[in-house]
């Protein structure tokens, strides 16, 4: 298989990082990029791309962009807990059974309950966005280290088959700028360009813009590293017809 060799794409939407990401795939030979890294700043989107998207996602039976993003950052969930954190970690781990059933994906776990409670029993489990939030909120505190979440478990996830969709997100990590902005790293074995990455990249976009909030800092940029950036199950040529439609709105 031909590989793309390395790809940086610097944005300030992001729509458009998406489909800087789909062009290049398409201009070039292969269908993977290796490695692929991802600056994105502002997080504007276009209504109109994402709609066209999720509608070709729909056209796929693949799950909508909404339903990708809130794996990683249940976004609707916190808005209906009035933002209120404790509350909001509790509702989910509440209603993590009702997730699990709706998407059979889920059913090794989600993003956010790796985030919430990293572990292999309740007795021992970690809430690791909150020493995040604590670390940053104490000013005392200088430890780096300690802005990073684990995602990937060995002992749960290191199974027998060819095939695992969970988990592509390997660990996220925090960085406070010394003008109180906030950085938000996150690494990927491989990502899922059609399927996945507007899901995913919008998912840690809200979970930046969450860590920021109840740290009182202004979340400033999006990286995201990819081993593996795969175009995924279409072809150039649907690739090449994406790209048009997606011209075709801006005239």
């Amino acid at each position: 298989m031909t590989m793309i060799d390395n790809c940086i794409i610097e944005e300030t939407s992001l729509s458009s990082a998406w489909v800087s990401t789909l062009r290049h795939i398409f201009e070039n030979k292969g269908t993977e990029i290796t490695p692929f890294i991802l600056s994105l700043r502002n997080f504007d989107e276009s209504i109109e791309v994402r709609s066209l998207l999720d509608r070709l996602l729909k056209d796929y039976n693949y799950s909508e962009i909404s339903t990708v993003s809130e794996t990683i950052f249940p976004q609707s969930l916190y808005e209906y807990c009035n933002k209120e954190k404790d509350v909001f970690f509790e509702e989910y781990k509440n209603n993590l059974h009702r997730i699990k059933a709706i998407d059979k994906s889920n059913r090794s776990g989600t993003y956010f309950e790796r985030l919430i409670s990293y572990g292999m029993d309740k007795q021992k489990e970690v809430n690791q966005l909150d020493i995040i939030i604590d670390s940053l909120n104490d000013i005392k505190s200088k430890r780096r280290s300690k802005l990073q979440a684990s995602i990937f478990n060995p002992f749960i996830d290191h199974k027998p088959g060819p095939y695992q969709s969970f988990p592509c997100l390997q660990h996220v990590t925090f960085y406070k700028t010394s003008s109180n902005e906030l950085i938000l790293n996150s690494f990927y074995a491989i990502q899922y360009l059609f399927r996945r990455s507007y899901g995913n990249w919008l998912g840690l976009i809200n979970l930046g813009k969450f860590i920021a909030e109840q740290t009182n800092l202004k979340f400033e940029k999006l990286n995201c590293f990819v081993g593996v950036q795969k175009l995924d199950e279409i072809s150039k040529t649907q690739a090449q017809e994406i790209l048009f439609d997606i011209n075709n709105l801006n005239t």
